[in-house]
């Protein structure tokens, strides 16, 4: 389904995109994020926005999550939503962190190939999938889930490097 939400209205007020991260800069931010909903005909319902986080280096990393994706010729709803997602890279695992609401613990589908964390999760009219990329390889018999008000927690043990 194709309809106008006017994303560009989501830096309305920001100025540019460069502009936002200038802020960020000077407020001492590290990370911010913007969201918005839209209805379309019917009980299309659309929701959008973006993460950007200061990573090491100075770096900006813009995650964007929602149901609305970009065609080129205008914004597409699509029925699956992606939800947002924290990845972290602790000692010796990887812990994800995914925003996932209006679903149960039983509805989460979690898969892991390589270094790529599968997630989905249906309820109802709540479809959420992502392929999260991991920052390494993990050993997918150590994963650990736990849900709680919306938020996933996804705990993978590294592997071992190639070659020890």
């Amino acid at each position: 389904m194709k309809i106008d939400l006017g994303l560009g209205g989501i830096f309305k007020g920001l100025g540019s995109f460069i502009e936002l991260l200038g802020e960020m800069a000077e407020k001492g931010e590290t990370e911010v994020t913007r969201t918005g909903e839209a209805r379309g005909p019917g009980r299309t319902r659309a929701m959008y926005g973006f993460a950007v986080k200061i990573g090491a280096g100075g770096a900006p990393q813009v995650e964007r999550f929602g149901n609305v994706r970009d065609t080129g010729l205008g914004a597409v709803v699509e029925e699956v939503r992606e939800p947002m997602v924290d990845v972290f890279d602790e000692d010796n695992e990887v812990v994800v962190i995914a925003e996932i609401p209006g679903v149960e613990e039983n509805d989460l589908q979690l898969e892991v190939r390589d270094d790529i964390l599968l997630l989905a999760a249906s309820h109802g009219d709540r479809k959420y999938s992502k392929e999260v990329l991991l920052p390494c390889a993990v050993q997918p018999d150590t994963m650990k889930s736990s849900y709680h008000n919306g938020v996933a927690e996804i705990r993978l043990a590294k592997a071992a490097p190639k070659g020890a």
